[in-house]
Parts: structure tokens; sequence; C-alpha cells
């Protein structure tokens, strides 16, 4: 039994650094991208990242923590849940998307001192399209390995 438990670590761990690397990989990609899309100064560069970064943690924890969370336990108790249980997590659900807004609008407020109005609108473009390009890179891979 021993024998077979080390391997399964190791592999798990590996997959972990892995995903880890994936990660980091993608974040490098998307800094770039943004970077060149906005055209930023080093002085906005240097206000930038830090708001950047710190409005994205939080909104990961929000929803890959906190949501996440909640919809899980709404999931194992769907059966069985009351109504007042129903407007408890109704409840639940509407505080992270309450707290999810108060976020975006003090990261706009933040923005609106460090770019220009054209420059924040440029950013939201350009996260989308990062999104698109990563799908798009995902799908393509997905598709090349099922040849």
């Amino acid at each position: 039994m021993k024998k077979h438990i080390l391997p399964i670590l190791i592999f798990l761990f590996s997959l972990n650094i892995t995903a880890q690397k994936d990660r980091d990989k993608i974040h490098a990609l998307k800094v770039s991208f943004i970077t060149e899309q906005l055209d930023l100064t080093e002085q906005e560069a240097q206000k930038f990242w830090p708001v950047y970064n710190d409005h994205n943690k939080k909104m990961s924890k929000l929803k890959y923590q906190d949501m996440r969370a909640l919809r899980k336990e709404l999931k194992s108790n769907i059966e069985t849940l009351t109504e007042e249980k129903a407007l408890e997590f109704i409840k639940k659900i509407n505080s992270i998307e309450l707290k999810e807004h108060k976020y975006k609008q003090e990261y706009a407020a933040k923005l609106k001192t460090i770019l220009s109005a054209k420059k924040i609108i440029k950013l939201r473009v350009a996260e989308e399209d990062f999104k698109r390009k990563i799908l798009e890179r995902w799908k393509n891979r997905k598709n090349e390995n099922r040849k």
C-alpha cells in the first residue's frame, strides 16, 4: 500500500506545479498583451499594475472561493432545500454580487486617477480580446489532442 501512495502523491504534486506554471505563463502573457494594447507610459504602468493585480485578487476570491463554496453547498443540499434555506442562499448570493459591484466601483474610481477614460475603455476591450484568444488557443489544443 505504501508503495502506491508515494507515486500518487508525486503525480498530484507535479500536476499542481504544472498548473501553477501554466497560470504564471498566462498571467505573463496577459500583462504583456494589456501593456501593449494600452501603450502605458512607465509612470502609468507603475501605478496601474498594483491596482489591477489587487482588483483581480479580490475578484478571484469572490468568484472562485466564495461563490464556488456557496454553489457546492447549494448543490449538495438541493434535494432537501427548504424555502427558508433557499431564501438564505439567495441572500448570500446577493451579498457576494453586491461585494463584486462595490469592488468594481472602487476599481473604476482608482483607474480614473491613473488612466484616461479612453485607456480604461481600451483596457476592457483588451481583457475581452485576451480571454477570447486564450479560449481559442485552448480549443485548438483540445482539438489537436483529439486527433
